[in-house]
């Protein structure tokens, strides 16, 4: 396996910060056209979305666990289920590469999500990696998202302003959620240590720090695969 993918992420390397800027890696073909809804989906069968996950030898054992602990939440809560890769052609890679990156929806045979275990290995960034292998973007380049939030461009490091580039998505139905796990920090590639993003309705809101997927991240889920409630 190639792990010579360059890193995506701003703070790579720290063991204090979960590094989830800037994560979604380019698409196998490098097409710039983003995953659709109906493009990216992982297969359904009877009432289960089975995704087969291999995780690298290089963990350690509480390392791996973290990993486990991420994959089975979303087991209690939606129609995903995860299973060890045996001789599937399709199947999700973890492994401790350059930060922590994934990309976005299916792909085909080996897809790699990348959770370095000096920085990466927390409950929310696995939970925020597998959605986006799912096919969920960031929350705050949402369509609708110039109602909830302002963007400061003259905040941004130069060169990261495509990180706040709104893109067409399918919000199935559900509200903007400060408190998703798919959020950026109201500091997200700061240059300066000011806010790049602002609440428009409580500019003073601190948000992007959520711990695990919230009630809409799961509704989601559950509506782009079809989960029975």
């Amino acid at each position: 396996f190639n792990k010579s993918n360059k890193c995506l992420s701003l703070f790579c390397g720290s063991a204090e910060t979960p590094l989830i800027y800037g994560d979604i890696a380019p698409s196998k073909s490098r097409n710039a056209v983003p995953c659709t809804a109906t493009g990216c989906k992982w297969p359904k069968s009877g009432d289960y979305v089975y995704i087969p996950v291999y995780i690298s030898s290089s963990y350690t054992s509480a390392e791996r666990n973290i990993i486990i602990r991420g994959l089975v939440s979303f087991h209690s809560s939606t129609c995903i289920r995860f299973v060890w890769r045996t001789s599937h052609v399709d199947y999700l890679y973890f492994y401790s590469g350059t930060g922590c990156w994934s990309y976005l929806g299916r792909q085909g045979g080996l897809q790699a999500v990348s959770l370095r275990n000096n920085g990466c290995l927390y409950h929310s960034t696995v939970q925020h990696e597998v959605s986006h292998a799912l096919g969920f973007h960031h929350e705050q380049v949402r369509s609708d998202r110039d109602s909830y939030v302002q963007v400061l461009p003259q905040n941004i490091i130069p060169g990261y302003e495509h990180n706040f580039e709104k893109i067409q998505t399918n919000n199935l139905g559900t509200p903007y959620d400060f408190n998703s796990v798919m959020h950026y920090t109201k500091y997200a590639f700061s240059k300066n240590g000011q806010p790049t993003l602002l609440s428009k309705a409580n500019p003073s809101l601190d948000f992007g720090r959520a711990t695990s997927m919230s009630a809409n991240d799961i509704a989601r889920i559950n509506k782009l695969y079809g989960c029975s409630e």
